[in-house]
């Protein structure tokens, strides 16, 4: 087990530097390689894998959100795809006939009590948006993003935030765009700064069709 512990200044900067770290580690002959076994395209494709990312963003607000992209490259998204993301799968409890949950309608239940409580007691540190369930175990794709712990520090709401798998390529950016969006509205609810994430991963990966995009994108910003 070798952790990858990062510190970043804002997200387009820890999105470059898990992919640099997760290149570099297969270059060395390091980390797991494995065919999906359960889940989203089980059988069907292979992941590469850190054993687990622990990263810290000072400056998760920092625009734009989005990594920027060189001419050539595929971008995992935009702002515009984060702003509706954010409207659609966090701040949002509609689902589709064919999705079994969304973020948002685990989120809700929550959100506004977790905002209630640290606008009376900015010490706690009791303020979770659980996100995952119990009976999730049943699911044969359950939630990837499990926990938001909140917690005010130095007057400033800060994220803790786990997935137990996560796309790092086409993933990170976008999810991590969506909470901080959600971040931003907490935090002027609640009448206090924005501040930053410290997040986590046991799972955090990037699958095969992906992968030669990865190499050329991690070679080409470092020259």
């Amino acid at each position: 087990m070798k952790p990858t512990i990062l510190n970043c200044f804002d997200i387009p900067e820890v999105w470059h530097k898990s992919l640099s770290e997760l290149y570099h580690s297969y270059h060395n002959g390091g980390n797991t390689e494995y065919m999906v076994q359960h889940g989203s395209f089980a059988g069907q494709h292979q992941r590469k894998e850190l054993d687990f990312l622990f990263a810290v963003i000072t400056n998760p607000g920092q625009r734009p959100l989005a990594p920027m992209i060189p001419e050539g490259f595929t971008a995992p998204t935009s702002m515009d795809e984060i702003d509706r993301y954010f409207v659609r799968y966090i701040m949002s409890d509609i689902k589709d006939e064919n999705e079994q949950y969304t973020y948002g309608e685990r989120i809700l239940v929550s959100l506004e009590k977790v905002i209630e409580i640290l606008k009376k007691t900015p010490g706690t540190n009791q303020a979770i948006i659980q996100v995952g369930a119990p009976d999730d175990i049943d699911l044969p794709d359950p939630p990837c993003l499990r926990l938001i712990d909140c917690r005010i520090k130095d007057g400033a709401l800060w994220f803790y935030i786990y997935f137990r798998s996560w796309d790092l390529f086409a993933g990170l950016p976008q999810n991590l765009g969506g909470l901080q969006l959600l971040k931003e509205y907490m935090a002027r609810e609640i009448g206090c700064a924005d501040g930053g994430m410290i997040i986590s991963s046991k799972g955090a990966h990037v699958y095969d069709y992906c992968w030669e995009q990865v190499k050329q994108l991690v070679r080409y910003k470092e020259g």
